[in-house]
């Protein structure tokens, strides 16, 4: 399955369009897998990484109050770490921290995404660019366009987490498991 969408967002002119429209067609299918442990290992699994980022953008987009419509950016991604609620509905007794820490777990997959498809890798740079233009890209040495968003500081990326940490403690009332910290941690 996880090629077979992989391809689909390939052999379109425009990955970042057919990775919208396949995004749109998986999402209500990931809001019902009832086990954290399947929906991990659905997104884990994942080969395209701009796919993923579709997907866990519509999931960030989901759990927000009030959704954003910035472009997908590091920016947003901050958006979604102080306006995301519990992301998705629990057929069980989960606690909720562990809620928590799977938003973090997701909001973490984002950012590695994220940074894959923009930044990272010489022949990953151009995921949003057709198989013909990102050749082309990458034989001109093009550096990638990065969002107005991409432009974010250590400042910012202190206050939203400091934001976080003040709203988790008023939700879990106690202190803070250590999953949660060192998600943190990492996201940071």
């Amino acid at each position: 399955l996880q090629r077979m969408l992989s391809i689909a967002v390939e052999v379109d002119k425009s990955p970042n369009c057919s990775s919208c429209k396949i995004a749109d067609a998986i999402f209500p299918f990931i809001l019902n897998i009832p086990l954290r442990s399947q929906r991990e290992a659905f997104l884990n699994t994942m080969e395209s990484q701009l796919l993923r980022c579709k997907l866990l953008e519509l999931l960030f987009q989901h759990s927000c109050d009030v959704p954003t419509t910035l472009p997908l950016s590091l920016a947003k991604i901050l958006y979604f770490l102080s306006h995301s609620s519990v992301l998705l509905q629990y057929q069980d007794e989960t606690a909720t921290w562990q809620r928590w820490d799977e938003m973090l777990q997701y909001l973490s997959l984002l950012v590695m995404s994220y940074q894959n498809v923009i930044l990272a890798f010489p022949l990953a740079e151009h995921l949003r660019s057709s198989l013909n233009d990102r050749m082309d890209l990458i034989i001109q040495k093009a550096k990638p366009k990065l969002q107005d968003g991409d432009d974010i500081n250590h400042l910012d990326i202190e206050l939203k987490i400091q934001d976080f940490i003040s709203q988790m403690q008023q939700v879990l009332g106690q202190p803070f498991p250590l999953q949660i910290m060192e998600k943190l941690c990492m996201l940071r």
